[in-house]
């Protein structure tokens, strides 16, 4: 997966009950895709204590249901390209999307991100690529020598801040979480959060919630998910969902979504559904298109 020249039938973004669900049935329908996500699945089932409704499967763990759905996917030789999404971009029929520093293509998209999307930082939309990125090793040469922040939402994301440390002369680490690892000599770690993006045109400082002000040259937003407002601008929402109808489509043709991010209720369940309905619903438009 990651062939420049291969344009996959589908991509499916997250891999949490949904997105499972999604793939399974893509690869049961014998269509070429891509599953981008992480190879620990959901990090909130794991956490459950106990699920009763799941049918078939009284009384399981948090635990168990993700062992069993990594089971699945692996007795299926199913891989998950293991990178965060940064952007999604229509190509007339069909879309473009950055993953990492990998670009990929697709002619349509299954969005399971879940509703763990994050809020972006006033300021971060209109400097995004005039100083903000979300992704260090596509541009962290960019800031060789120079004087950097870095908002960190996962100790997942420590190596990519560790990375630009061996780039830039400094760095500004703001973490969101607690009991941070030591990064660099570099590398500045502060208890203070962040509280907005500041610049005319292209970032100057990052702003604290102490009310300091750090002047900096660039800032990478290293999170779990990125604003859907952000991840594909002109994707209808609903009180902070994605708007979807009963075949999980959008309203762009060909990207479909499924899981927690169409709304309430949040089950594992209502999930597992939705993938179902949105791989066949994909397979479904690809049948249409080739008429």
């Amino acid at each position: 997966m990651g062939d420049d020249f291969v344009i996959y039938d589908c991509v499916v973004i997250g891999s949490g009950p949904a997105g499972v669900s999604a793939a399974l049935n893509l690869k049961i329908l014998e269509k070429n895709f891509l599953w981008i996500g992480t190879r620990s699945l959901s990090a909130k089932i794991g956490k459950a204590e106990l699920v009763k409704n799941y049918p078939g499967l009284p009384d399981v763990t948090g635990e168990e249901l993700t062992k069993a759905f990594r089971a699945h996917v692996e007795a299926m030789g199913i891989d998950i390209h293991e990178a965060m999404v940064n952007m999604i971009a229509s190509m007339k029929d069909h879309y473009g999307l950055t993953a990492g520093a990998d670009f990929f293509e697709a002619k349509t998209v299954i969005l399971t991100t879940g509703v763990a999307a994050a809020a972006t930082l006033p300021g971060e939309e209109p400097l995004l690529g005039r100083g903000v990125s979300y992704c260090a090793t596509c541009d962290g040469g960019l800031y060789r020598g120079k004087t950097i922040a870095c908002v960190v939402s996962s100790p997942r994301f420590e190596h990519e801040v560790k990375y630009l440390a061996g780039l830039a002369a400094k760095v500004y680490f703001l973490p969101t979480y607690k009991n941070p690892a030591p990064i660099a000599d570099n590398v500045e770690t502060l208890a203070a959060r962040a509280a907005g993006i500041e610049g005319e045109g292209r970032v100057s400082g990052v702003k604290l919630t102490t009310g300091e002000t750090l002047p900096v040259d660039g800032v990478f937003c290293l999170r779990e998910a990125i604003s859907l407002s952000t991840l594909l601008p002109r994707l209808a929402t609903e009180q902070g969902h994605i708007a979807v109808d009963r075949r999980m489509a959008t309203n762009l043709p060909g990207v479909f979504a499924a899981g927690d991010c169409t709304g309430r209720p949040y089950q594992y369940t209502k999930a597992v559904g939705e993938g179902n309905v949105a791989a066949h619903s994909a397979v479904e438009y690809l049948a249409e298109r080739e008429k």
